[in-house]
């Protein structure tokens, strides 16, 4: 081809004269590329420059890499690779033919001699680099626009998962949630409504009366564990109501108020209290620690020789140490794990759920903690001990 009639095409070389778009022409050689082809890489020793004839070439940085970024794509008449002839350092990006490119190209030291014997020249290449830097800027400037919106798409379909999972998990935990409710409060209502058809049949009868209010008094406390149990889970925190209380005496009512179930099924309970003295502490909560405690060593203890609680109360310099130990068999340490759970019940005999972990929050908010001691086939003073909960205030 013509390179002279070519290069007079070229928008960078607009001001040169005919002598020098000769002197170019002189030296131009050509060369063709199919689509994928590299013409350099970077890091590469810079030997050449060149002018688009036809087709495209683009220009990456980090192109081997798994995330390359793509700086520019050269069109008919555009320079490329004069950067690195000028500042004599090695190719700092990789150029590769985006389609089939036909290119001329000047040699290393033909361009060097080209660009000190002509000030148009070096001007025409001057103005070649700016081009290439500004759309270097263009380019890379919406390749970000481009990954930024990515990322926000990205994100909010990522959001929306989270909504809909959190609300899958929401909808399971109220389903459990309200299972527990039915399952545990139907029990007491079948009572208190038994009760009140046998107190209705013998209003005349003082014992029995005494007998049906006294059944219903605890199914009512029942119900009253249970609707205070699904508040503070409700709540997701634990809100004292400070008190003076004696701690002895919450003790002992709490094993009393366990005493006929615990009658009812064979279960002899033990109580040791050595400690005196008032306590600042949130008396209906932990009074429903330990019934929980309570109720759940009597859940742990199976049909056996020795089915037994033992219920102890200490002080401890400042602390107040209440221990619930029974007969249980034991738990393994998966068990164990998952003891703090909400909704998650090994006993297999009724209940929310929920007990420990009340427990373990309202302990907490009072400044304490619980300890939890199990082993399979565990034994202790030659008995056989499954659970120690220590709780202290």
């Amino acid at each position: 081809m013509d390179h002279y009639e070519f290069l007079k095409r070229i928008y960078f070389f607009k001001n040169l004269d005919e002598d020098e778009l000769r002197s170019i022409a002189e030296f131009c050689r050509e060369e063709t590329y199919a689509a994928g082809q590299v013409l350099f890489s970077e890091g590469a020793v810079a030997d050449r420059f060149y002018i688009v004839i036809n087709g495209k070439v683009e220009v990456w940085k980090n192109y081997y890499d798994e995330k390359p970024d793509l700086l520019g794509v050269h069109g008919p008449g555009h320079f490329f690779g004069e950067m690195a002839l000028v500042d004599d350092l090695p190719r700092s990006a990789t150029a590769v033919a985006k389609e089939k490119a036909h290119t001329l190209f000047l040699f290393r030291e033909d361009f060097h001699k080209l660009v000190r014997e002509h000030a148009n020249i070096a001007l025409s290449v001057m103005m070649s680099m700016s081009f290439l830097v500004r759309s270097s800027n263009e380019t890379f400037v919406e390749d970000l626009r481009k990954r930024n919106k990515q990322l926000e798409e990205a994100y909010s379909e990522l959001e929306r998962a989270q909504a809909e999972r959190l609300r899958n998990d929401r909808l399971s935990t109220l389903g459990k949630f309200s299972s527990m409710v039915l399952h545990d409060i139907r029990n007491p209502l079948s009572i208190i409504k038994a009760q009140l058809q046998l107190m209705l049949m013998h209003l005349d009868e003082p014992e029995r009366m005494r007998k049906a209010i006294q059944a219903l008094g605890t199914e009512t406390s029942k119900l009253e564990r249970l609707a205070g149990e699904f508040l503070d889970y409700s709540r997701g925190e634990i809100r004292l109501d400070y008190t003076v209380a004696e701690p002895s005496l919450l003790v002992r009512q709490a094993l009393e108020g366990a005493l006929p179930r615990l009658e009812r099924e064979g279960v002899r309970a033990e109580l040791d209290i050595r400690c005196s003295g008032p306590a600042m502490l949130d008396a209906e909560r932990i009074s429903r620690v330990l019934y929980n405690l309570i109720d759940n060593a009597r859940k742990a203890v199976k049909d056996g020789d020795a089915k037994l609680i033992r219920v102890r109360c200490r002080d401890a310099d400042e602390w107040i140490v209440c221990t619930v130990e029974d007969t249980g068999a034991g738990m393994d340490a998966d068990t164990r794990a998952r003891i703090f759970e909400p909704f998650f019940s090994a006993s297999g005999a009724g209940g929310t759920g929920l007990g420990l972990l009340i427990v373990k929050n309202v302990v907490q908010a009072h400044g304490g903690f619980l300890e939890v001691e199990s082993e399979p086939g565990k034994r202790s003073e030659e008995r056989r001990v499954g659970k120690e909960c220590r709780s202290r205030w």
